[in-house]
C-alpha cells in the first residue's frame, strides 16, 4: 500500500449537509472509495466543535442551511484553522450562481460541486483534494525537521565561534 493509499484509508472526511439523503449519498460514494472515517452532521453549528474535536483531513459543506450557511460556517472556521494548515473544504450546492461559486471559493473552499452531482467527479474531486492536504502535511513535516537541524547546527556553529574566540584571546 501506498503512503498516498493508506492516508486515503486513513482520511477523516467531515460531511455537512442539512438533507439526511445528501449525506447518506456521500457517505456511500466515500465508503465505495475505501473511506473509513467518515463522520456527518445535518447541524451547521456543530461543525467548529467537530473540527476541533475531530480534526478531519476534508470537509464537504453544503452552502444553503437553516441557522448558519455554509458562508457562516466557513467564516467560523477561520479563527480555528491556522491559515498555514491545509484543510480542504468542499462545497456542495444546488446553487448554480457564480456569485456563490465565486464568493465560496473567496471565502475558503477549495472546490465546488453544482447538486446533483457526479458521484465519480465527487470521488475524484475528495482524492485530489486529500491527495493535496497529505503532500502539504509532509512538506510540513519535513519542514519541521529542516528547522530543527538548522538550530542544532547553529547551536553547534555558535559553541565552535565561542571556542575560536575562547583560543584568540588566549595569543
Amino acid at each position: 500500500m501506498t503512503n498516498l493509499e493508506q492516508f486515503l484509508q486513513e482520511a477523516k472526511c467531515l460531511l455537512v449537509d442539512d438533507q439526511e439523503t445528501n449525506l447518506d449519498l456521500l457517505s456511500r460514494i466515500l465508503k465505495r472509495r475505501g473511506y473509513c472515517h467518515i463522520y456527518q452532521t445535518q447541524d451547521p453549528t456543530r461543525v467548529v466543535p467537530m473540527v476541533k474535536t475531530l480534526a478531519p483531513d476534508i470537509i464537504l459543506l453544503d452552502l444553503h442551511m437553516p441557522e448558519m450557511d455554509g458562508f457562516e460556517v466557513m467564516a467560523a472556521l477561520r479563527p480555528v484553522i491556522p491559515p498555514t494548515t491545509f484543510l480542504p473544504i468542499l462545497v456542495l450546492t444546488a446553487d448554480m450562481r457564480s456569485e456563490s461559486k465565486q464568493r465560496a471559493l473567496a471565502e475558503g473552499a477549495r472546490d465546488f460541486l453544482v447538486k446533483p452531482f457526479d458521484p465519480i467527479e465527487v470521488a475524484l474531486r475528495v482524492k485530489n483534494l486529500l491527495e493535496t492536504r497529505m503532500l502539504y502535511l509532509d512538506l510540513s513535516a519535513q519542514n519541521a525537521v529542516l528547522e530543527q537541524k538548522v538550530r542544532e547546527r547553529t547551536k553547534e556553529l555558535e559553541a565552535a565561534k565561542q571556542e575560536i574566540l575562547r583560543l584568540l584571546t588566549r595569543w
